[in-house]
């Protein structure tokens, strides 16, 4: 795995340091889900079970420089949209 300087930047905020890289590694290599986004970034999700919430990372298009890292409050699966 890569990281931007953005997300080397940001894992310094107080909201984002305790985020493991376990957590981002599971997420990356086995997520839940994921979807492109229209600039052609992905987004990969995985639950994190200890904490009770999703974590949303961003990777770039190269699908293998991590952009973002964070836990997404408003992540919905599609069985919970229904």
């Amino acid at each position: 795995m890569k990281f931007t300087e953005y997300f080397n930047f940001t894992r310094l905020r107080s909201d984002r340091c305790d985020i493991k890289m376990e957590w981002i590694e599971q997420a990356f290599n086995n997520p839940d889900f994921e979807e492109i986004q229209t600039d052609g970034r992905i987004r990969k999700w995985t639950f994190i079970k200890e904490l009770n919430k999703y974590l949303r990372i961003v990777v770039l298009e190269d699908n293998q420089t991590i952009h973002n890292a964070f836990f997404d409050r408003s992540f919905k699966t599609k069985e919970n949209k229904l």
